[in-house]
């Protein structure tokens, strides 16, 4: 019955975004061949789509993208246990299909579409009407409008998959499913709206956020943080060892996140000019300071240097540097960097002092990461840099630092209590969190009937005698036929 319940709430809300778009589409239009009016006298020139701009956000669209699958799913998957390895990479990857849909039908114009009152786009660009390929001037004025929204939509789509890093090895992917469409719906797509979208009242404020610390990283930080205590501990948290299945495959994913990251940063600059390839210089310093940084405090406090501490403070690094890409130059983005490592590794050794279990250090790296570069920002942002920003603290402008603030707590309230709420309704309608049985077996098989690995990779010694659903799910695995490819 819940899971009846979940598919026919989702098939009522596609139904009711589609019949919103059918409806808007069948507005009468301008018939075929009529003129365009021609321009008042004095009014500035059109705008002109520029070939080499178009081909630098395409790529850069496709670069963001390569940071969710295989980036993402291979840092994440790398670091879980080996039973739970492909439900970790199926996170990742079905986002992909689930926030590609959500965006063309009605996230993209919650997100960018006319403003309502500074807190949301009106739903005129449901089903990308309107969004075509002319410039839209509001927010570029060389590439295509529906470029922009591409560019955007990858945005979108690695936001949630950040956060499955904190209820790893635990969620039902039904839950999984619902909380990640209505968490893009209620929390991202405001809160995109808030930043960059054209009227939202953060942007209107002067918040500076050149590619996403507060949009992507805070808000999936915190959103991670109320993830990990609602739905509780692994079972055996603290007692059981829970070490990282295949770190070659996270250092691999943590490679792929870093180069992804160029697109990310540098394609924010929206154009393929000098302050693309200042966003460029500064994320890569940022990444390698951040790198060194938390590589030699965890040498300093635990005797030796980790591979995953020298790939997690890259990925530290890239969080911290990002809202502050595109305005501020590489020493100051050496110095972000470096203290991102130090202070991204501390707090991740903090979770186990407050009890809670954020699986992959969701909080600890994109939450405090995304906070500190927010911060970062209005202390070292220079309109040297970037005309189109402000002075931050260092160079005169005490105001942008007391501006960031605001715009990291506001990040904070809407992710914290849209989170919990959206959790709750997930909860009533299909549940949270997987039996303890299903748990025990790991999610490959629980959730998916499969395992990660042909070789001696389905054989988990630990539970080698379980009987229940462990038992049924390995019997199931094994009858059904492979499908060759």
């Amino acid at each position: 019955m819940k899971r009846f319940s979940l598919v026919l709430a989702m098939l009522l809300l596609v139904a009711a975004t589609l019949a919103a778009a059918v409806a808007t589409a069948q507005q009468p239009t301008p018939p075929a061949g009529t003129a365009a009016p021609a321009p008042a006298a004095g009014a500035p020139a059109p705008s002109k789509i520029d070939n080499g701009d178009t081909a630098w956000m395409l790529t850069s669209s496709a670069l963001v993208l390569l940071m969710t699958t295989p980036g993402l799913a291979l840092f994440y998957g790398g670091m879980v246990r080996q039973k739970n390895a492909l439900a970790t990479l199926m996170q990742s990857f079905i986002i992909m299909a689930v926030i590609s849909i959500q965006w063309v039908l009605w996230g993209y114009s919650l997100a960018f579409g006319p403003d309502k009152g500074g807190i949301v786009g009106g739903l005129d660009w449901v089903g990308l009407r309107g969004v075509g390929a002319e410039p839209f001037d509001a927010y570029s004025k060389t590439i295509p409008h529906q470029v922009f929204m591409l560019f955007q939509m990858m945005f979108a789509i690695i936001t949630p998959a950040l956060i499955t890093g904190a209820f790893a090895e635990r969620k039902k992917f039904s839950a999984f499913l619902l909380f990640t469409v209505l968490w893009a719906t209620i929390v991202y797509d405001p809160l995109a709206h808030w930043v960059w979208g054209d009227g939202g009242w953060l942007k209107k404020l002067g918040a500076l956020d050149f590619a996403g610390g507060t949009v992507v990283h805070i808000s999936s930080g915190m959103s991670a943080l109320v993830c990990a205590i609602v739905l509780g501990r692994r079972r055996g948290y603290g007692h059981q060892p829970m070490q990282p299945h295949n770190l070659p495959m996270t250092v691999m994913g943590a490679g792929l996140l870093w180069f992804g990251w160029f697109g990310f940063n540098a394609g924010s600059a929206l154009e393929a000019n000098g302050l693309a390839a200042s966003a460029f210089t500064a994320t890569n310093t940022g990444a390698a300071a951040a790198a060194l940084g938390w590589m030699f405090t965890e040498w300093l406090t635990r005797g030796k240097p980790t591979v995953l501490g020298a790939a997690s403070g890259a990925v530290a690094g890239l969080v911290a540097i990002t809202p502050a890409s595109g305005y501020v130059g590489p020493l100051s983005a050496l110095v972000i960097g470096a203290i991102a490592g130090a202070v991204c590794y501390s707090a991740c050794n903090l979770k186990s002092k407050f009890g809670y279990d954020d699986s992959l250090d969701v909080v600890g790296v994109h939450g405090v990461g995304g906070t500190w570069g927010a911060l970062a920002t209005g202390l070292f942002a220079s309109k040297a840099i970037n005309e189109g920003g402000d002075n931050g603290l260092f160079f005169g402008n005490p105001g942008q630092l007391w501006t960031q603030i605001v715009a990291v707590l506001a990040t904070y309230a809407l992710a914290i209590v849209a989170t919990y709420v959206i959790l709750k309704v997930v909860d009533a309608i299909v549940g949270l969190r997987v039996s303890a049985e299903d748990e025990v077996a790991g999610l490959d098989l629980s959730q998916h009937s499969e395992t990660a690995y042909a070789m001696g990779g389905g054989q988990y010694g630990e539970f080698s005698s379980a009987s229940g659903a462990f038992a049924d799910a390995m019997r199931g695995a094994e009858a059904k036929p492979r499908v060759a490819h």
